[in-house]
């Protein structure tokens, strides 16, 4: 596949932001069904009624179109993370909730839409942009959390805060990369209450 960067186009009007959403609803179809590999922009095109070039007015190509629906898919499991979090008054808490819903959330995704979960470990392999995106976006609410946790003294303030949220988001990457919790699932029940637990008691002052 051919790396694409800003996929998206701006200044279109309502018709063409419809046409848009035309062309991403049927490849969300066609993925589910056949899978990310297995459909062409033609099957696409004669889906919708339009044209191969009408398509491209739109995407520039079939990864286009895939990153913005695995970007749909990470939204959603961002989505579920953040109300976990914010569910949580005191910063311990918000990490353990952080860990459980990353797992559940993924999973979920991959037990029920395999086909579109395909899409977001072939994201994860080539590193779309969809996917170095929803990793910024964790490890800042990781990393807000450790701050929290700082200023209520619930977490040591030693070694420094990038440090630490890199060694814990090392531990949870498993259960976040599409790529790597297909190798993880195994250990899905356990491993959130048992690593959280262990990261806490690391950062304990």
């Amino acid at each position: 596949m051919t790396k694409t960067t800003n996929h998206t186009t701006s200044g279109r009007g309502p018709a063409d932001h419809e046409v848009r959403d035309q062309i991403v609803k049927a490849a969300t179809e066609h993925f589910r069904l056949y899978g990310f590999e297995k459909t062409a922009v033609s099957d696409l095109a004669k889906a919708i009624g339009f044209s191969k070039a009408y398509i491209y007015k739109f995407f520039e190509s079939k990864q286009a179109i895939g990153e913005l629906i695995c970007a749909n898919c990470l939204r959603e499991i961002e989505a579920d993370i953040r109300a976990a979090v914010d569910g949580a008054a005191r910063p311990p808490e918000k990490l353990r909730r952080m860990f459980k819903a990353a797992v559940e959330s993924s999973l979920r995704l991959f037990f029920e839409d395999r086909k579109l979960y395909d899409i977001a470990a072939a994201a994860a392999t080539e590193r779309w942009a969809a996917v170095r995106a929803y990793e910024e976006r964790i490890a800042v609410m990781l990393q807000d959390i450790l701050r929290q946790g700082r200023e209520s003294e619930d977490f040591e303030r030693k070694t420094p805060l990038d440090e630490t949220a890199m060694a814990i988001y090392l531990v949870m990457r498993p259960y976040l990369n599409p790529l790597l919790l297909q190798h993880s699932q195994e250990h899905a029940d356990e491993a959130p209450a048992q690593l959280s637990s262990l990261v806490l008691r690391s950062l304990s002052p």
